[in-house]
Protein backbone atom coordinates (compact mmCIF):
# COMPACT_ATOMS: atom_id res chain seq x y z
CA UNK A 1 0.00 0.00 0.00
CA UNK A 2 1.34 3.69 -0.93
CA UNK A 3 0.82 6.10 1.68
CA UNK A 4 1.37 10.14 1.64
CA UNK A 5 3.99 11.00 3.57
CA UNK A 6 1.88 14.75 4.54
CA UNK A 7 1.82 16.50 7.31
CA UNK A 8 -0.20 18.98 9.97
CA UNK A 9 0.27 21.33 11.88
CA UNK A 10 -2.37 22.05 14.48
CA UNK A 11 -2.32 24.82 17.00
CA UNK A 12 -4.91 25.22 19.95
CA UNK A 13 -6.64 28.61 20.54
CA UNK A 14 -7.92 27.53 23.43
CA UNK A 15 -7.14 24.90 26.53
CA UNK A 16 -8.31 21.42 26.18
CA UNK A 17 -7.69 20.89 22.38
CA UNK A 18 -8.31 17.06 21.59
CA UNK A 19 -6.52 16.18 18.49
CA UNK A 20 -7.50 11.83 18.04
CA UNK A 21 -5.76 9.58 14.73
CA UNK A 22 -7.80 7.38 13.56
CA UNK A 23 -6.37 3.93 11.79
CA UNK A 24 -6.66 3.10 8.13
CA UNK A 25 -8.05 -0.23 6.96
CA UNK A 26 -12.27 -1.89 7.19
CA UNK A 27 -12.21 -0.76 10.94
CA UNK A 28 -11.69 2.79 11.34
CA UNK A 29 -11.13 3.27 15.41
CA UNK A 30 -9.38 5.77 17.21
CA UNK A 31 -6.11 4.69 18.02
CA UNK A 32 -4.06 7.80 19.75
CA UNK A 33 -5.65 10.88 21.46
CA UNK A 34 -2.99 14.14 22.81
CA UNK A 35 -4.76 17.13 24.68
CA UNK A 36 -3.59 20.51 23.38
CA UNK A 37 -3.85 23.63 26.04
CA UNK A 38 -3.70 26.97 24.43
CA UNK A 39 -0.54 27.81 22.26
CA UNK A 40 0.76 24.55 22.25
CA UNK A 41 1.77 23.04 18.49
CA UNK A 42 1.33 19.51 17.45
CA UNK A 43 2.89 18.09 14.22
CA UNK A 44 1.03 15.02 13.05
CA UNK A 45 1.69 12.76 10.18
CA UNK A 46 -0.06 10.42 8.21
CA UNK A 47 1.00 6.77 8.14
CA UNK A 48 0.45 3.44 7.32
CA UNK A 49 -1.48 3.47 10.25
CA UNK A 50 -3.29 6.94 10.26
CA UNK A 51 -5.53 7.73 7.77
CA UNK A 52 -7.23 10.68 9.39
CA UNK A 53 -7.13 13.45 12.27
CA UNK A 54 -10.45 14.48 14.54
CA UNK A 55 -9.56 17.82 15.51
CA UNK A 56 -12.08 18.77 18.70
CA UNK A 57 -12.09 22.54 19.90
CA UNK A 58 -10.64 25.38 18.90
CA UNK A 59 -7.24 25.65 16.72
CA UNK A 60 -5.53 26.61 13.81
CA UNK A 61 -4.66 24.05 11.21
CA UNK A 62 -2.22 24.31 9.01
CA UNK A 63 -1.80 21.94 5.92
CA UNK A 64 -0.32 21.62 2.33
CA UNK A 65 -3.64 22.78 0.86
CA UNK A 66 -3.62 25.88 3.13
CA UNK A 67 -5.08 27.15 6.50
CA UNK A 68 -8.51 26.16 8.57
CA UNK A 69 -9.66 26.74 11.83
CA UNK A 70 -11.86 24.46 14.01
CA UNK A 71 -14.29 25.80 16.14
CA UNK A 72 -14.93 25.75 20.03
CA UNK A 73 -16.57 22.77 21.21
CA UNK A 74 -17.71 24.97 24.07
Amino acid sequence: MSTSKDFISIKALEDGVNVIGLTRGTDTKFHHSEKLDKGEVMIAQFTEHTSAVKIRGKASILTAHGEVQSESKK
